[in-house]
């Protein structure tokens, strides 16, 4: 029975992992590869930027005043990759002190003394790219500048005069620039900060507008496939999809084309639901429809229309499949992280660990009772042998004064004749008669 609960417990545990692992954000075989080793990527030229005045404070330009208002606006601006239109934006100066580092289609811009943390992502920025290309099934981020700030303040002096700027952003995207800022510490102490899922996030936010030549696409698109693509993970996402799912809290994609919700509790499931339709729309058998989309968008049909001729169904319909599909994925799922869940398994635990020590107790008895028997057989044998060996005669003869033979056999016969008892006799007729 203890082995049985074992097991029991074993399957459930298994069945939690692989319904963690398939309802990640990316399916497998989706997520970014791995970069390919330095040597065949690090081909470029490190310049010390002789010293220059830094950026200068924001101007009241006549264009970007008129323009700035509605940066925010398009549809496919979200708040790390703000959209502002062409010729608005100017790309910002190198900030003295600052080197550079020019690897042909990009260029990083970096503190001397942020040498060590940037490093990481000049080694995997062309595997990043190779997969944002492949994905979109076009050439893309043919020329970008990536500046990485020591700090949130300093980047914000990073962004372009006029430009809009996130307030709470580890990085930002200026896709109409090619231009990508990042911070090395995040916003608030002690947060976790993944430096290299911040530059593939961007970058995948200025490889989609580099695909679609600019063309605007929904919000819930425009960061769907940022995250996706990225490979970022996030367990309370996954959590937030599976209770909205059971709840019946998810929210229509028409209300999230050009914004999301205020409400912190909405936009959270406004972004799991994001990531979690592009990865429908990106699964393995459907990635040529998703390369057909990005075309269709690319020649600038609106997105129902790039849907219809892509997947062949309209993007209501195509809504109501995925939410089939996420009804399958997560029904069972906020069960199994629900605590009601781990509580039992706590409880099957203690009953296993219980039946087992009883098991073992019950053998331990067992074995001591064998050996008791064993040492009272031992004893027995013991005293039956000294019994045996009293009642045994022992003959001891002396080799110093050896008796003849002759006189042991007379000393014998004189011996049993002294002891022979007398028996009556009588005579008769001449012969003696013994009496009976």
């Amino acid at each position: 029975m203890g082995r049985a609960a074992a097991r029991l417990i074993s399957w459930c545990l298994l069945a939690l992992l692989l319904l963690v692992a398939g309802s990640s954000s990316a399916a497998p075989g989706d997520l970014v590869p791995p970069p390919p080793p330095p040597s065949e990527i690090r081909e470029g030229s490190t310049v010390v930027a002789p010293p220059r005045a830094g950026p200068s404070a924001p101007t009241e330009d006549a264009d970007a005043t008129e323009t700035a208002p509605g940066t925010n606006e398009l549809p496919s601006s979200v708040a790390d990759a703000p959209r502002v239109g062409h010729g608005v934006l100017r790309m910002p100066p190198i900030p003295a002190g600052f080197n550079t580092y020019d690897a042909g289609w990009v260029r990083f811009v970096y503190h001397p003394s942020s040498l060590g943390r940037v490093q990481p992502l000049i080694a995997q920025a062309a595997a990043v790219r190779h997969d944002l290309s492949e994905r979109l099934g076009f050439p893309v981020l043919s020329e970008v500048r990536v500046m990485i700030a020591r700090t949130t303040g300093e980047m914000e002096t990073f962004a372009p005069s006029g430009a809009p700027y996130p307030e709470y952003a580890a990085g930002v995207a200026y896709s109409d620039l090619g231009l990508v800022l990042l911070s090395l510490t995040p916003l608030h102490a002690g947060q976790e900060q993944d430096l290299g899922e911040v530059f593939r996030h961007e970058l995948a936010h200025v490889a989609l507008h580099d695909a679609l030549n600019g063309q605007s696409v929904p919000r819930w698109f425009n960061e769907g496939f940022a995250v996706f693509a990225s490979g970022e993970s996030s367990f309370a996402r996954m959590k937030t999809l599976s209770m909205s799912t059971v709840g019946g809290s998810l929210i229509p994609l028409h209300e999230l084309e050009r914004s999301f919700p205020n409400d912190e509790t909405k936009a959270q499931v406004a972004y799991a639901e994001a990531v979690d339709v592009v990865r429908f729309l990106v699964r393995r058998e459907d990635i040529h429809r998703f390369r057909t989309l990005i075309t269709e968008l690319r020649e600038a049909k609106t997105f129902e229309q790039a849907v219809l001729d892509a997947y062949a169904v309209d993007l209501a319909t195509l809504e109501l499949e995925w939410r089939d599909d996420a009804s399958r994925r997560y029904t069972f799922l906020p069960i199994l992280l629900s605590g009601t869940f781990f509580w039992v398994i706590a409880l099957g635990l203690a009953v296993w660990a219980w039946r087992r020590r009883k098991r073992r107790d019950k053998l331990v008895l067992q074995r001591w009772a064998r050996e008791e028997a064993m040492e009272d057989l031992h004893r027995e044998r013991a005293r039956l042998a000294l019994r045996n060996e009293a009642a045994r005669v022992h003959i001891v003869l002396s080799r110093g004064n050896e008796v003849p033979v002759a006189q042991l056999a007379a000393s014998a016969a004189a011996s049993a004749a002294a002891n022979e008892v007398e028996v009556p006799v009588v005579q008769h007729d001449g012969s003696w008669h013994t009496l009976h």
